[in-house]
Formats: structure tokens, sequence, C-alpha cells
């Protein structure tokens, strides 16, 4: 059974900062891309950041390029998601995602960024 579980969602301040970790099991994590993507309610799921399975190439959307950065470790089957300088704007539930063969999703995290 594939689990994905995210962590270190919370309240910041804007201008601060947040790690998100996303813990994945029962799958071989390495031959995984992984992502983050976030959701407001009533708007739809988009795309926030990928880290590719081979190469570990990274890619943003340009809303959050030059303030989060994506990282993973293979060994602990982890994906991170280090977000500074947070913005009002970043406030939402963040998703981890990993797609290979087939495509999991974790249950979600809350961040909120008061100003």
């Amino acid at each position: 059974q594939v689990q994905l579980v995210e962590s270190g969602g919370g309240l910041v301040q804007a201008g601060g900062s947040l790690r998100l970790s996303c813990v994945a099991s029962g799958l071989t994590f390495r031959r995984y891309t992984m992502g983050w993507f976030r959701q407001v309610p009533g708007k739809e799921r988009e795309f926030v950041a990928r880290i590719m399975r081979s190469s570990g190439n990274t890619y943003y959307a340009d809303s959050v390029k030059g303030r989060f950065t994506i990282s993973r470790d293979n060994a602990k089957n982890t994906v991170y998601l280090q977000m500074n300088s947070l913005k009002p704007e970043d406030t939402a539930v963040y998703y981890c995602n990993a797609r290979g063969n087939y495509e999991y999703w974790g249950q979600g995290t809350q961040v909120t960024v008061s100003s």
C-alpha cells in the first residue's frame, strides 16, 4: 500500500519560512518524479514544484520561483519543500505527488501565512 505523508505545515507570518516534508512508503521512491501542489477552497489544485526522478532537475511555478526550493533524499524516501519569504497568497493546503508508472497523492498539510 502506497502512502505519502506530509508534515511541516502551520501558521507563519508573512516573510517567514516553513519546510514541508513528504515521506513515501510502499513504492520504489527513486523511480518516481516527486512534486508539490497546492489548493485553496474553490480553486483548482495548482502545480508548485517538481523534482525529476533521474536527473534531479527541478521545476517551479513562476509564483514561487526564487522563494521555494524542492529537494529529495532517496535514502530516506523523502521529498522536501523549503518555503522562504512566504506571502499571504501562499496560504493553501499543500499536497505531495508521486508520478511514475502510477500517480499518488498525499493527504495534504495546511499552510497559513498571516499578513
